[in-house]
C-alpha cells in the first residue's frame, strides 16, 4: 500500500463535498417550499457519499457513445472533468509523500488505515449500543390492544419519548401513562406525527446516513448533514400533522409536554417527536404558514439537477472508454491521398524504420502494425501498459507503406511539431480505413515515473537556437536549426541539439518500463547529450550456443549507468509515482488488401 492510495479517497470526499454544496444551494432556493422537498435533497447528498462517481464513470464506459463526437472533443471534456472532479490525482500533494525508491516503505498509510478502522469500530459500537438499549425497552414493553393503523404498538415503563423503532417492521413505542399527561387531542397529534415517520420510511433513510457516518466518521460535514436531515424530517412531519387538521396550539403543547416528561431516544433511526431545533419548530407550528407547492420552474430546476448529477459522470465515462474508429477525412481530418501497403517478408533490419518526410510523405519499412499504432497515437512502441489488446498478427507481421498526403494537408510554413501532429492524424485515418482499426481510449491511473528537477537544480545547457528560429524542414537530427528531434537511444545515448523537456520525456518513455510524465516545470530548448544506459526491460535471450552480440556485451557492462543516473547527471530525477495517463486498447483490426 502506497500513499497514492489516499488519492481516490480524497477525490471521493471532494466530489461528495461539491455535491453537498450544490444541495445546500438548492435548499436555499427551496426555503419557502415544503420541508419534504429539502429533506429529499439532503438525503440525496447523503447517499452520494455511498456512491463514488467512479462507479458511474465505469458504467458509462460500458455504453456506446453518441455519433459525431471526435476524439479531441472527448479528450478535452474528459480532461476538464478530471481536473474538476479529481483534484487529488497523483500529481497532487498527497502523492508527494511517496518515496523515490519503489522498495521504500512508508508507514503513514497503514497508520491512517488503522485509525480509520478504529474510528469505524467506535462509531458502529456506539450506534449498536443505543439500538440494543431501545430493543431491550421494546422487549420488556407491554403490547397495546390499540392497533395504530395496522402497526404494532407497545407501552413501555421507560421514560423514552414516543417514537417509532425498527425499519422493516416498525413498532410504535409509547411511554406508560402518556394518555394521563396529554389531552386526547394532544395525544392524537403526537401519534399522527409518529405515523407520518412510518409512512415516509424515515428510519430507513436515517439508517443510510448512519452508514455514511460510520464510514466517514472523520469528516465533519457528514455530522452537520445529520442535523439538516433531522431538522427537515421533523418539519416535514409537523407540516403533515397540521395539514391533517390538528390544532397548531394543541399540537405544540403536546410536543412541549413530551419534552417535559420524557427523554429523546438518542438513535437517529428511531424517529421521535422532539428532534431538531425545538424553539424554531414551535414558532413555525404556531404561525402555521402555508408552504408553497413547487412551481414549474423549481420542478425543472430539481429535475435538471438530478439528471445532471447522474448523467454527467456517465457521459464522461462514455467519452473515456468508448471504441473509436481512427480519424477519417469525412470527419474533417487530413488524409493521405495515395497509400501503398505491402507485407514485408524480407525482414532486413538495415532498412527498418519509419519517417515523416517534408510535404506530407510517410515511409515505413518492415514494421509491425503495433509500432504504427504507437506512432499514430504518440505512444512509445512498446508501451504495454498504455497500448493493449489486438490480435497477435499486429505484433509479428511487418509492412512497408509509402503514402503521400493530399494537397493542403500540411499547412505551408508549419513548424515541425505541427507537421508531426498532422501526420499522426493522417496515419490514424490510414489505419482506420486500410486496417479497419478500432480502438478504445480511456484515462487510467497507472504506475508512472515523474521527471522532476533534482535538489541541485537542472544541469542542462541551453540550445543554440530558440523556438522561433527552428527550421521548418530540418534535414535531420544533426541540422543546427533542427528542433525537437533525438538521435540514438539507450545503446548510444540520446543526442538532441534543441529539444524540450517534453521531447526528453517522450524519448525516455520509449525505453522505460512504465509511462513517464514531465513534472520539471522547465521551459525552452536544451542541448541534451547523454551516454547509453542499462535497459530497464529485460532483453530477449539469444539463441542457444550463440555468441553474445557486441550490443549485448555492452549492455552487460557493470560500469554502464542506469537511466536514473543518466538523468541525475542532467540535474533531473526519475521518481516512481502513480499518475493518470491515456491508454489505448485495440478492439479490432484486419489485415489490409495490398495495392
Amino acid at each position: 500500500m502506497t500513499p497514492t492510495t489516499l488519492g481516490p479517497v480524497a477525490n471521493h470526499l471532494w466530489q461528495s463535498t461539491l455535491f453537498a454544496a450544490a444541495a445546500g444551494i438548492l435548499t436555499l432556493a427551496l426555503r419557502k417550499n415544503r420541508a419534504q422537498v429539502r429533506y429529499v435533497v439532503w438525503l440525496a447528498a447523503s447517499v452520494k457519499f455511498l456512491v463514488p462517481f467512479s462507479v458511474l464513470l465505469k458504467f458509462g464506459g460500458t455504453l456506446g457513445w453518441l455519433p459525431g463526437a471526435g476524439a479531441r472533443t472527448q479528450a478535452r471534456v474528459s480532461f476538464l472533468a478530471d481536473q474538476v472532479s479529481q483534484p487529488f490525482a497523483p500529481a497532487g500533494r498527497l502523492t508527494q509523500w511517496a518515496a523515490a525508491s519503489p522498495a521504500a516503505w512508508n508507514p503513514l498509510p497503514a497508520v491512517l488505515l488503522g485509525l480509520w478502522g478504529f474510528g469505524v469500530a467506535v462509531v458502529a459500537f456506539r450506534w449498536w449500543l443505543r439500538w440494543w438499549r431501545l430493543r431491550e425497552v421494546i422487549r420488556t414493553a407491554t403490547p397495546l390492544s390499540r392497533d395504530a393503523q395496522g402497526m404494532r404498538a407497545v407501552s413501555s415503563r421507560s421514560l423514552v419519548e414516543p417514537g417509532v423503532f425498527g425499519i422493516l417492521r416498525p413498532v410504535l413505542v409509547l411511554p406508560e401513562g402518556i394518555t394521563e399527561r396529554l389531552t386526547p387531542a394532544q395525544f392524537e397529534a403526537i401519534v399522527a406525527h409518529e405515523l407520518c415517520h412510518v409512512r415516509r420510511r424515515d428510519n430507513l433513510a436515517a439508517a443510510l446516513h448512519m452508514a455514511v457516518e460510520v464510514l466517514f466518521w472523520f469528516y465533519p460535514l457528514v455530522w452537520w448533514m445529520e442535523r439538516q436531515l433531522v431538522k427537515e424530517r421533523e418539519r416535514a412531519c409537523d407540516e403533515e400533522v397540521l395539514r391533517q387538521g390538528n390544532d397548531p396550539e394543541v399540537y405544540a403543547e403536546g410536543i412541549l409536554k413530551v419534552c417535559q416528561y420524557y427523554v429523546e431516544s438518542g438513535l437517529v433511526c428511531a424517529a421521535g417527536v422532539t428532534g431538531a431545533d425545538l424553539k424554531k419548530r414551535i414558532e413555525e407550528i404556531m404561525t402555521n404558514q402555508a408552504r408553497r407547492q413547487l412551481d414549474l420552474g423549481k420542478k425543472l430546476l430539481l429535475g435538471t439537477a438530478a439528471l445532471a448529477a447522474v448523467m454527467a459522470p456517465v457521459l464522461v465515462g462514455m467519452m473515456q472508454g468508448i471504441p473509436l474508429r481512427a480519424q477519417s477525412p469525412s470527419g474533417g481530418h487530413p488524409a493521405f491521398e495515395v497509400a501503398s501497403i505491402k507485407e514485408n517478408k524480407a525482414h532486413d533490419p538495415r532498412s527498418r524504420g519509419m519517417q515523416f518526410l517534408p510535404g506530407g510523405r510517410l515511409v515505413v519499412r518492415d514494421l509491425p502494425l503495433i509500432v504504427l499504432i504507437s506512432a499514430a497515437y504518440d505512444l512509445p512502441p512498446f508501451a504495454t501498459d498504455r497500448l493493449t489488446g489486438g490480435p497477435d498478427w499486429i505484433r509479428n507481421t511487418q509492412y512497408d507503406i509509402d503514402a503521400t498526403a493530399e494537397k493542403g494537408a500540411i499547412p505551408e510554413g508549419a513548424s515541425q511539431t505541427v507537421q508531426n501532429e498532422r501526420m499522426q492524424l493522417m496515419l490514424q485515418t490510414l489505419l482506420a480505413e486500410r486496417f479497419q482499426l478500432t480502438v478504445r481510449r480511456e484515462t487510467k491511473e497507472l504506475p508512472v515515473y515523474w521527471i522532476a528537477v533534482a535538489k541541485g537544480g537542472p544541469k542542462l545547457p541551453k540550445a543554440a537556437v530558440e523556438e522561433k528560429n527552428c527550421s521548418k524542414d530540418p534535414t535531420g537530427p544533426n541540422d543546427p536549426a533542427g528542433c525537437h528531434a533525438f538521435s540514438g537511444g539507450q545503446g548510444r545515448g540520446l543526442h538532441g541539439q534543441a529539444v524540450s523537456l517534453a521531447d526528453l520525456t517522450k524519448a525516455v518513455e520509449r525505453f522505460a518500463d512504465r509511462p513517464v510524465i514531465d513534472r520539471s516545470g522547465l521551459k525552452g530548448l536544451y542541448n541534451v547529450q547523454t551516454e547509453g544506459w542499462v535497459p530497464m526491460r529485460p532483453r530477449p535471450p539469444g539463441a542457444p550456443g550463440q555468441e553474445p552480440s557486441a550490443e549485448d556485451k555492452a549492455f552487460a557492462d557493470p560500469t554502464r549507468p542506469t537511466i536514473f543516473q543518466i538523468l541525475d547527471r542532467l540535474g533531473l530525477k526519475l521518481e516512481p509515482q502513480k499518475g493518470t495517463v491515456e491508454t489505448i486498447e485495440i478492439v479490432s483490426a484486419r489485415k489490409p488488401s495490398e495495392n
